[in-house]
């Protein structure tokens, strides 16, 4: 019985006058749809759903295996863990087929009442765009980004729906919207395209300048993300790790025979998709034992607020010294210590012991099983792996398990859009537990990190400096924009995950990014915007990598 906009009015009384939606607003200074937009979603926001599985999925043909309500997915989880990847092929097993679902309900929402891309589309549509304009770029995400193309031909598809879009838009060349891996994944299509066939798309060199207005890149992890290292490494995250000190032993210890983290760790280790997000350019870019480019910075504990009208977030504050080029530590005292201190033990060599597991572990099996004790300690007897040693190290722990170039198109845009003022894990403390029953011997140490919530990277060099110009990354000169969102949490309740938001996919409902989205859809350029757009120290970080241009 409660009218649909009291909870705007009592959100208008506690904050005052919400602002307009972007669509509303730009649709009052009189913009139109001009250019067709491409959605490219990210990671695990994609629906994937179920063609041909095993007799436990009987009734679940076309049912969404990922995302939508996950309804059928609880009432058979273990079911639900067997649709891997096939390690040897990278492709699904014989005898199932899971595949993509197609169209904007893709990614609209990732399950009822969590939006991804529901409200940039909403707001699109205002101004008069609709599904012959707009299109949802879905793929495998758990595949490598070459096999979608071998097995579901999405790369040509891609190309071939471009094509189409910017024909019949009167010529009007695409923007481009990727968000999170979505960002590698459609770097990977540019240079696909361009490339001869077979392998590539034969769209010759010029295509991406005939077809693209802008690429608008929307928290892109263009050269890798240290939470997937720990992902592969211990299937966890912070958030994983707050979890269990939380309540100790409930994802550890087999108490509904799910065992949660390990089938976590045997499925995600098989989306070969991961490894296109492990930090790339070693510690040139991620720094090393004793150094790393964000170094003595921490990021102001200052939220804005919807009227907030003070001077843009100063990170520059008093010298911490935390080495965040050590991506993994074993123990504070590593973490915090000096490196001619720590006592490292080549771990790449070491011979793995006999296998750990038994038949106590039940239908769930990883590689930690087979490494024996004396591997798992060869493990934690490294101390310290900075960005040149994670590879390897996940390659001895998971042995069965694109480039950053833009192309040649000068009138082309890019842009890189992402939230700050915001911890965003960078280094990990890690605890070694015994290698019992079924467990991983790897835990993320939570009780070290207590002094350090502030640890913050924000993700844009190459948009700062790498493509910044007419450099070997960016061989044409094309223009780069940064453009940064200050996080502001809601202010209640009512205001759900907000319209300020700078979280990872909360950002997508952000009024400012989503404006700054549809005016260039609408026609207008990144200087037309303002330019950058920069509240961080991004461009002193930057300057402190010493990479050849």
């Amino acid at each position: 019985m409660m009218p649909s906009s009291f909870p705007q009015y009592v959100t208008e009384v506690i904050t005052g006058p919400m602002p307009d939606p972007p669509g509303v607003k730009l649709k009052k200074e009189g913009l139109q749809a001009k250019h067709p937009v491409v959605f490219v979603p990210g990671i695990v926001t994609g629906g994937l759903e179920l063609w041909e599985g095993h007799s436990c999925a009987d009734g679940l043909f076309r049912k969404r295996l990922w995302g939508g309500t996950f309804g059928e997915v609880y009432k058979r989880p273990l079911c639900w863990g067997t649709y891997v990847v096939d390690n040897e092929t990278g492709l699904d097993p014989s005898g199932v087929r899971v595949r993509p679902v197609t169209g904007l309900v893709a990614a609209d929402y990732f399950a009822p009442g969590y939006f991804v891309w529901a409200v940039l589309i909403a707001n699109l549509a205002r101004i008069g765009y609709e599904e012959k304009t707009m299109y949802m770029a879905a793929y495998d995400w758990r595949l490598s980004f070459q096999n979608t193309e071998v097995r579901d031909q999405t790369l040509s598809r891609i190309k071939s729906n471009i094509e189409l879009m910017v024909a019949t838009n009167g010529g009007n060349k695409a923007v481009i919207i990727p968000h999170s891996m979505g960002v590698l994944y459609f770097l990977h299509f540019m240079k696909w395209v361009e490339a001869p066939a077979p392998m590539g798309g034969g769209g010759g060199p010029d295509w991406c300048a005939k077809h693209i207005k802008a690429v608008m890149n929307i928290g892109g992890p263009l050269l890798g993300v240290p939470k997937a290292v720990s992902g592969l490494f211990s299937a966890e995250a912070k958030d994983i790790a707050v979890a269990r000190a939380i309540a100790p032993g409930v994802l550890d210890k087999d108490l509904f025979r799910i065992q949660t983290l390990q089938h976590i760790m045997k499925m995600t280790r098989t989306w070969d998709s991961t490894m296109s997000m492990i930090p790339k350019g070693g510690e040139t870019i991620w720094g090393g034992l004793d150094w790393s480019p964000e170094e003595g910075y921490v990021p102001s504990k200052r939220k804005q607020s919807i009227n907030d009208t003070e001077d843009p977030i100063n990170t520059e504050s008093q010298s911490k010294h935390v080495h965040y080029g050590r991506i993994i530590s074993f123990g504070k005292d590593v973490a915090e210590g000096d490196s001619s201190e720590i006592q490292r033990i080549d771990f790449r060599d070491a011979i793995k012991g006999n296998n750990v597991a038994n038949s106590t572990c039940h239908d769930v099996w990883t590689e930690y099983h087979d490494m024996g004790i004396s591997g798992i300690k060869a493990v934690a007897e490294y101390k310290a792996y900075t960005a040149a040693d994670v590879l390897d190290l996940l390659h001895y722990v998971a042995p069965k398990n694109d480039g950053t170039w833009l192309p040649n198109a000068p009138d082309m845009e890019v842009y890189s859009m992402y939230g700050i003022g915001i911890p965003t894990e960078r280094a990990y403390v890690y605890k070694q537990i015994p290698a019992l029953d079924c467990y991983i011997p790897f835990q993320i140490d939570t009780s070290a990190d207590e002094e350090d919530e502030d640890r913050c990277l924000k993700d844009g060099f190459m948009s700062a400096k790498g493509w910044r110009g007419k450099t070997r990354f960016n061989p044409s000169g094309l223009k780069t924009y940064v453009r940064e969102y200050d996080h502001a949490p809601p202010a209640n309740l009512l205001e759900g995950r907000g319209t300020q938001s700078g979280a990872h996919v909360d950002i997508m409902g952000n009024f400012a990014l989503i404006e700054d989205i549809m005016r260039v859809a609408a026609g207008a350029t990144g200087d037309e915007l303002g330019g950058d757009r920069v509240s961080s120290d991004i461009f002193k970080w930057s300057e402190k990598i010493e990479l050849p241009l």
